[in-house]
């Protein structure tokens, strides 16, 4: 089992910075990746970033591209979403989602935490 509990959400106005955190707890020992998701209000939740975690390779989608960076600390079992130039459209619940290495499928998710970006 793992447990992941995510962090630094809140309000930001459009072209503000934001930085979540996400650590994992638990049978930790076979990590294959880590991602954000998000939900927007009345939308189906859509992938954000992801990180394989021993080649630490990145990818994002178009939406966030230049504007989002995911990164982890390998000894802390933690993964970070910096974002920085926010928009309005940004304003979601944002989840982390862990894969391990057996199912290589995002099978635990964190609780969530919200951003809103005001205009």
């Amino acid at each position: 089992q793992v447990h992941l509990v995510e962090s630094g959400g809140g309000l930001v106005q459009a072209g503000g910075s934001l930085r979540l955190s996400c650590a994992a707890s638990g049978r930790t020992f076979s990590t294959y990746a880590m991602a954000w998701f998000r939900q927007a209000p009345g939308k189906e939740r859509e992938f954000v970033a992801r990180i394989r975690w021993s080649s630490g390779s990145t990818y994002y989608v178009d939406s966030v591209k230049g504007r989002f960076t995911i990164s982890r600390d390998n000894a802390k079992d933690t993964v970070y979403l910096q974002m920085n130039s926010l928009k309005p459209e940004d304003t979601a619940v944002y989840y982390c989602a862990y894969a391990n290495a057996q199912t290589r499928e995002y099978g635990y998710w964190g609780q969530g935490t919200q951003v809103t970006v005001s205009s």
